[in-house]
């Protein structure tokens, strides 16, 4: 091998090496701030792991919602319409979050399998739900697009009317 073909050897190997290193980098910076969707089926299913952030979606179930005499704890229920998930959340909630309405909470899963949440979203306005939480409920075969939400379909809840379609 003559001097120029090891050298460039050399550099194209120490290239590949500098660009794995980047992208091990950005693997291992990722791979803390990755936060996976799951239903309230999926997280009793699945038991993730105590304090694995996780986002959970779903309806806030009819009559759960509790407010702490400060004002600033409340304790609600997200259900897929098979599984409740109690949800503790720490300051103000959005003006739209109400019972029965679409909601998202992301935050830690405790060890007694309830969420300490650190934000809740709630739908914007009464035609769109999050795309994760009609999807959640569709594969749970108990509502569909337009369809109002079934009042049988988990104990304790009435029909908040329809839902609407999710907005791409």
């Amino acid at each position: 091998m003559t001097p120029r073909k090891r050298r460039r050897l050399i550099i194209g190997l120490a290239g590949l090496a500098c660009l794995g290193a980047a992208a091990a980098l950005v693997l291992t910076s990722l791979g803390d701030q990755l936060v996976f969707f799951l239903s309230p089926t999926e997280i009793v299913t699945k038991a993730p792991p105590p304090n694995q952030r996780v986002r959970v979606g779903g309806l806030v179930e009819q009559g759960s919602v509790s407010r702490s005499a400060d004002g600033t704890t409340v304790t609600f229920k997200i259900t897929d319409l098979t599984t409740s998930l109690p949800v503790t959340y720490h300051g103000l909630l959005p003006a739209l979050f109400r019972e029965g309405q679409g909601v998202v909470a992301e935050g830690n899963r405790q060890q007694d399998g309830s969420l300490l949440a650190a934000e809740v979203l709630a739908k914007h306005d009464e035609t769109y739900m999050p795309k994760e939480v009609v999807e959640a409920l569709k594969a749970s075969g108990r509502w569909k697009e337009g369809d109002p939400v079934p009042a049988t379909a988990h104990p304790g809840t009435t029909s908040p009317g329809n839902q609407g379609t999710a907005k791409p």
